[in-house]
C-alpha cells in the first residue's frame, strides 16, 4: 500500500513508497543532502531506531549529533562496540565500568588493568569492528528472561534491578555477534556508523573519545578537569559511604522501608561540605565569593546554606544575585536568531555591577537594584547599602566565574565556587545516568509547581538552555577554586511521582513528546519515595519539590 514520508529536515519534502520500508532505507535515499550523519529518527514526534518500520503515512526528522537523544545513541554504540573490543582481546570476565563524562569524553574503569600496547590493541580491534560494518541486533524479552540472561552473563546489578522493579514488563538486549548487553536506549544498526572515536588512558582508567554536540564532524578536543574527577570521585565515595552504587540498591532501601538514615546521611554530607568550604573561604581571607553552575544545580539555596556557615565562621555576607544587573529594556541584546539574549555576559550591564562591588569594598554606600521583569527593567532605592571592612559579598549567578564580571577584583580576594549534581549512581556497570538529565527533571517539576510552566515549555528550551551552558558556564569550571556536588542520592525517586504525570500528559502531537518518552523509559528503573518528611526544609531538593525555609 502506497504511504507518503515528509522529510522535516528537507523542507518538508514527500517522498512516496509502495511498500513498509525501513528508516534505515529512507535515509539512505536523503543522507547526501544532510549536513551531518544521522543516528536516530524522530518518526511523527516519537524517537525511533535507524531499523524501524514504517508503512504508514508519517512525518521524519533524522537527528544527528547535535540532537541529544542521538548523541546518546551515539555513546551507547560505542560503548558496545568497545565491551565487544575488551572482550574479544581479554576475555568476557573482564568488567568494564562506565562511570561519568569527564575530559569531553567518558571515563572508564575496568578490572583488567590497561597498558598503552592494551589500548592500541583495543582501539585497532574496535577499527576492525567498525570497519567491518557488523550488525547490531536488538531483541525484546520478557523481564524473567532479561534476568536469567544477567545472571548468565554475571551482570549483578542489571538482574538485582530487574528484580527490584514491578512497573515492566520486557526489555531490549543487544547482540553483537557474541556479544549481548542489557542497554535501556536505542543502538544504532550496525557498526558502521560509530566511525569516530579516539582512546586516552586516564588515571586508574582511560577516556573514551567522541564527537561533540558544538562539532558532529571531530573528536572533541581533549580537555582537562581535574577537579571535575575529584567531585565525581567524592561522589562515589558518597554513594559508598550509603551503600548506594546503582539504581538496584536505591530500589531496595526503598522497598525495605530503609530510607530514612539514607537521606539524612545525604544531607550531613552536604552541610559537611559547605562546611567545610567555609573554613577554605576564612583560611583565604577572601571578600568576594562567587558561585556559579549550570540550570538547576541548586545554586540559590547553596548559597544561603553557606552564608550561614559563614556567619557560623563569624563573618557577616551581603548575598547578591547576577540577575539584578540585567541591562534596561531599550538596552537589551539580541541573539543570532533575532531573540531577546538573557544568556550571555552581554546581556548583563557590567558597568555598573564592577562600580558597584568595587564601592561596596571600599566601605561605600550603594543602591544595589532589585530587577522587575514585568517592566521589564532595574528598579533602584530599596537596597542602600554599605558593607563592613570584615563582611563578605555572596555573588551567586551563571556569569559569576566570567572574569569580565570581577576584572577589577584582585584574584587573591576572590574564591571560586562551581556547583552542579554529580550523579554518583548508575543504572549497571555500563548505563550511566547523565547529570543533564537530572537537572531537566529538577527543572522540569519546579518550573511546574512554582512558575506555572507545563512540562512542554520546559521541555522545549531546553536546548537552548544548554547551548547557553556550552558557551557561558562550562568554559569556566575550571577556574572554580572548589567544586560542590548538590546531587541527593535518592532524588529520582522523589522526582518521579512530580515528574511522570507532567510527562504522560505530553500527547503524540506535540513536538516534546519524545523526549518526555525518554525521560519516562528511564524513570520506570526506579521505584518512588513517596514520604518527604524525612527531607529536610533546608534541603537541595526542597528548592525544587517545595517546603524550603531557603527559597520561597
Amino acid at each position: 500500500m502506497k504511504h507518503n514520508v515528509t522529510i522535516s529536515n528537507l523542507d518538508g519534502r514527500v517522498i512516496q513508497f509502495e511498500d513498509r520500508i525501513r528508516i534505515e532505507d529512507i535515509l539512505k535515499q536523503v543522507q547526501d543532502e544532510l549536513p551531518y550523519p544521522v543516528y536516530l529518527a524522530k518518526l511523527d514526534n516519537a524517537y525511533r531506531a535507524l531499523t524501524h518500520i514504517t508503512e504508514h503515512d508519517c512525518t521524519i526528522e533524522f537527528l544527528d549529533l547535535r540532537n541529544q537523544e542521538a548523541w546518546l545513541v551515539y555513546q551507547n554504540s560505542l560503548i558496545m562496540v568497545f565491551i565487544k573490543a575488551v572482550h574479544d582481546l581479554f576475555g568476557k570476565k573482564v568488567l568494564v565500568t562506565v562511570n561519568n563524562s569527564l575530559n569531553k569524553g567518558l571515563y572508564i574503569t575496568s578490572t583488567h588493568k590497561f597498558s598503552q600496547e592494551d589500548i592500541d590493541a583495543v582501539k585497532a580491534r574496535m577499527r576492525q569492528i567498525v570497519d567491518a560494518d557488523l550488525p547490531i541486533v536488538k531483541e525484546h524479552l520478557t523481564k524473567e528472561g532479561a534476568r536469567i540472561l544477567a545472571r548468565k552473563q554475571k551482570l549483578a546489578e542489571a538482574s538485582k534491578l530487574l528484580e527490584s522493579i514491578t512497573n515492566i514488563d520486557d526489555i531490549e538486549i543487544y547482540s553483537l555477534e557474541d556479544e549481548l548487553q542489557i542497554f535501556y536506549n536505542l543502538l544504532v544498526p550496525s557498526t558502521g556508523y560509530v566511525q569516530i572515536f579516539d582512546i586516552d588512558t586516564y588515571k586508574n582508567g582511560l577516556i573514551l573519545r567522541y564527537p561533540h554536540p558544538a562539532d558532529p564532524g571531530v573528536i572533541a578536543p581533549y580537555e582537562e578537569q581535574e577537579m571535575l574527577y575529584s567531585a565525581f570521585s567524592e561522589a562515589t565515595k558518597w554513594g559508598q559511604l550509603m551503600n548506594v552504587n546503582f539504581v538496584c540498591d536505591l530500589n531496595e532501601k526503598i522497598i525495605n522501608d530503609d530510607v530514612a538514615e539514607m537521606i539524612l546521611m545525604q544531607e550531613a554530607l552536604h552541610e559537611k561540605r559547605i562546611s567545610d568550604i567555609a573554613d577554605m573561604i576564612k583560611e583565604r581571607k577572601a571578600r568576594v565569593i562567587l558561585i556559579c553552575g549550570p540550570s538547576s544545580s541548586g545554586k540559590t539555596t547553596f548559597a544561603k546554606r553557606l552564608c550561614i556557615q559563614l556567619h557560623v565562621n563569624g563573618f557577616r555576607t551581603l548575598y547578591m544575585g547576577t540577575d539584578d544587573y540585567y541591562k534596561e529594556y531599550d538596552e537589551r541584546v539580541y541573539d543570532e536568531n533575532g531573540e531577546v539574549d538573557l544568556e550571555s555576559i552581554r546581556a548583563i550591564d557590567t558597568g555598573l555591577f564592577m562600580r558597584q562591588i568595587a564601592d561596596l569594598l571600599e566601605g561605600k554606600e550603594v543602591d544595589i537594584p532589585r530587577y522587575d521583569f514585568s517592566i521589564p527593567g532595574k528598579v533602584f532605592g530599596e537596597r542602600l547599602t554599605k558593607i563592613g571592612k570584615d563582611e563578605l559579598i555572596v555573588i551567586e549567578g551563571i556569569h559569576a566565574m566570567n572574569d569580565e564580571l570581577t576584572a577589577n577584583i584582585p584574584d587573591e580576594e576572590k574564591f571560586k565556587i562551581y556547583i552542579s549534581p554529580f550523579t554518583p549512581i548508575s543504572i549497571d556497570h555500563h548505563n550511566r545516568i547523565s547529570t543533564t538529565d537530572a537537572r531537566m527533571l529538577r527543572r522540569l517539576v519546579r518550573d511546574y509547581k512554582f512558575r506555572s510552566s507545563p512540562a512542554q515549555r520546559t521541555i522545549g528550551m531546553w536546548p537552548k538552555v544548554r547551548t547557553s551552558e556550552d558557551a557561558n558556564i562550562f568554559p569556566y569550571n575550571s577556574k572554580a577554586d572548589v567544586f560542590f556536588n548538590s546531587n541527593c542520592i535518592y532524588e529520582y525517586a522523589v522526582l518521579k511521582k512530580y515528574a511522570e504525570p507532567l510527562l504522560k500528559r505530553i500527547k503524540r502531537e506535540e513536538p516534546e513528546y519524545g523526549e518526555a518518552q525518554r525521560m519516562l523509559s528511564f524513570l520506570k528503573y526506579f521505584d518512588p519515595i513517596y514520604d518527604e518528611y524525612v527531607i529536610p526544609n533546608n534541603s537541595i531538593l526542597r528548592e525544587f519539590i517545595g517546603g524550603s525555609v531557603i527559597v520561597k
